[in-house]
């Protein structure tokens, strides 16, 4: 999914500079390769970066102490809820955490939307 964001961000809005923060360094460096502008990996990178960012986009996990598998830590989640950044969050409907109302929906239609979301935040 970070991989397709990316991409999709990059291509639509060329001039974003993307920080890509992955809880793993395989996630983090498939963003890098296409076309994050710099990346880190782990708790503190989340922590430092929901600091710093305008926008936060990522799976609804993300603000879910011990989602994705327990990738997500409670200060990893603490910090992207209380972030000041727009927050953009994809339903996913994983790891016991199923979002009501939600249809099944392919990842592609879901990252067009986020573009849409995102044109009305940066514009």
């Amino acid at each position: 999914m970070g991989r397709q964001l990316v991409a999709s961000v990059k291509k639509e809005f060329s001039q974003a500079e993307i920080t890509a923060v992955g809880t793993n360094s395989i996630a983090t460096s498939n963003m890098l390769k296409s076309g994050a502008d710099h990346a880190a990996t782990g708790e503190n990178a989340v922590i430092v970066g929901c600091r710093k960012a305008d926008v936060i986009i990522g799976p609804v996990g993300i603000a879910i102490a011990d989602s994705m598998y327990g990738e997500i830590t409670p200060v990893m989640a603490a910090a992207v809820g209380q972030s000041d950044a727009k927050k953009l969050l994809i339903p996913m409907n994983q790891c016991n955490n199923v979002i009501v109302g939600i249809k099944n929906v392919s990842m592609g239609s879901m990252v067009e939307a986020v573009i849409e979301q995102l044109k009305d935040v940066i514009r």
